[in-house]
């Protein structure tokens, strides 16, 4: 599992990312450059990294379930996802 401050970081982010976004569209929109470059650097949504929401794991990630190959693989095999079996043929 990753660490709790590496999670908190990200969720940091994502909130500086959605508290930005607009304002960030109009600049770019208006070609201010300068004004973009005066906004904080995590208000970029190129800073965000997808993690899994259950381990926090950063590689590895599935961005149809939100999870990690690791922990994909646990809950399918447990039928916790639904629409999900593992394959024979």
């Amino acid at each position: 599992m990753a660490k709790e401050s590496m999670k908190a970081r990200e969720r940091r982010r994502q909130k500086l990312v959605e508290k930005y976004a607009e304002k960030r569209a109009k600049l770019k929109a208006e070609g201010d450059y300068v004004g973009l470059s005066r906004l904080p650097k995590n208000s970029n949504p190129i800073r965000l990294h997808n993690r899994c929401s259950i381990t926090g794991r950063p590689k590895g990630y599935i961005r149809q379930f939100g999870i990690s190959r690791i922990t994909f693989r646990e809950m399918a095999s447990k039928g916790l996802i639904p629409g999900v079996r593992k394959a024979s043929w």
